[in-house]
């Protein structure tokens, strides 16, 4: 499932908390997820808010007690304190390290030891987590985000009045298309940024995809000259030739790395955009075993891929080639069981339709019911057929 962030008005924390809920997230699962987290003082609210023709899903997170400063490693030992979805934790956790590496650049500290503020409060861990929950919760695999505008003027923040946008925001969007000047007041917040950073969206005009959910998030301002909402479509690409994605295949040979780093590298890559990444085992020289790890990528995800390769791993050098991808046209939907509803992706072939329940739905419907994992895939298939 692809997803085109069209930030017309800029991006915000609640925004695509909001827009995902719209376009079918259920806000009882954030609302079960959140209440999960060790943090004390916070109560979660969706409404509907209209900004001129368009009504939007407006997502609040209204905190009932003062929240400390805190810590990447404290940021971090809370959400992996949680039963989170794989997948949702290490893009929360990828948002909140590129923030801190942008904010480290900005003081001139290390990361861990960045203090966040406002970023720290428990609204943005929310709204990070809410944002990773929902993209892993609709099968969102690549993002894609229009030019951002950055708005003018000056804010008031723990550190004082500093210029609109803030240091930290401009950091997080290097690399991505900006409109300086466009807006009054804060357009992108350093919340809004380390998701799209974190969740390794690509800067890109409107890819070809066959729309299958359009969903509206709303911002807190009302502006005098644009609706304040974020516009989320999700879509499948065409299944044509003339429609194919260029991507790029990195890949190195590593014979002396513990294999049990390879689960949190492979976390960090798809995390950094990797579409997709495989392990697959090999002979090296001299008879040693060895691992060939290839990662497909969209090409403008090069840097970022090859700078956690060098990170999170013992190479010492990479090999890139361009391929091509072709997709069958897919979509996301709840199917009806016995067990609840589950989310199920189908893609229409020559053959036929495929349908493939989502793990983390089936899992959870199971564990919900006390039943085996197995009886809610054969019942999530059968209510497709």
């Amino acid at each position: 499932m692809l997803a085109y962030l069209d930030a017309f008005s800029g991006i915000s924390g609640d925004m695509p908390v909001g827009a995902l809920l719209d376009c079918g997230f259920p806000f009882a699962d954030l609302q079960r997820h959140v209440a999960a987290l060790p943090i004390r003082g916070c109560a979660l609210t969706l409404t509907r808010r209209e900004h001129g023709p368009i009504d939007a899903a407006k997502f609040d997170v209204r905190t009932t007690e003062p929240q400390p400063e805190r810590t990447l490693a404290t940021i971090r030992g809370i959400l992996e304190s949680a039963p989170l979805p794989p997948r949702a934790l290490s893009l929360a956790l990828a948002a909140f390290e590129v923030l801190a590496e942008a904010e480290g650049r900005v003081h001139g500290v290390a990361p861990e030891r960045v203090h966040f503020h406002e970023v720290g409060a428990v609204d943005a861990i929310v709204d990070i987590l809410g944002a990773a929950l929902g993209v892993e919760a609709l099968g969102v695999t690549e993002i894609f985000v229009s030019p951002l505008p950055l708005g003018s003027g000056l804010v008031d923040t723990q550190h004082g009045r500093i210029p609109v946008p803030a240091p930290a925001t401009v950091e997080l969007l290097r690399g991505y298309a900006v409109r300086p000047g466009d807006g009054a007041g804060e357009m992108v917040t350093p919340t809004g940024a380390a998701i799209l950073r974190g969740f390794g969206a690509v800067p890109a005009a409107a890819p070809s995809l066959v729309v299958a959910r359009v969903g509206y998030g709303s911002g807190t301002r009302t502006l005098a000259d644009r609706p304040n909402v974020l516009r989320i479509l999700l879509g499948e690409a065409p299944a044509s030739p003339d429609d194919m994605v260029d991507m790029l295949v990195i890949e190195t040979n590593i014979d002396d790395m513990s294999p049990e780093l390879y689960a949190h590298a492979t976390a960090r890559l798809f995390a950094a955009g990797a579409v997709d990444v495989v392990l697959v085992p090999v002979q090296m020289k001299k008879g040693r075993p060895g691992v060939l790890l290839q990662v497909l990528a969209p090409p403008a995800r090069r840097d970022e891929i090859a700078a956690v390769l060098f990170a999170e791993t013992t190479t010492i050098g990479l090999r890139f080639h361009g391929v091509q991808r072709l997709l069958l046209p897919r979509e996301t939907r709840e199917v009806a069981t016995a067990y609840g509803p589950i989310t199920v992706k189908i893609a229409t072939g020559p053959a036929g339709a495929i349908a493939a329940p989502e793990y983390e739905s089936c899992r959870a419907a199971a564990e919900r019911h006390g039943v085996a994992l197995r009886l809610v895939y054969d019942a999530a298939r059968r209510a497709v057929a």
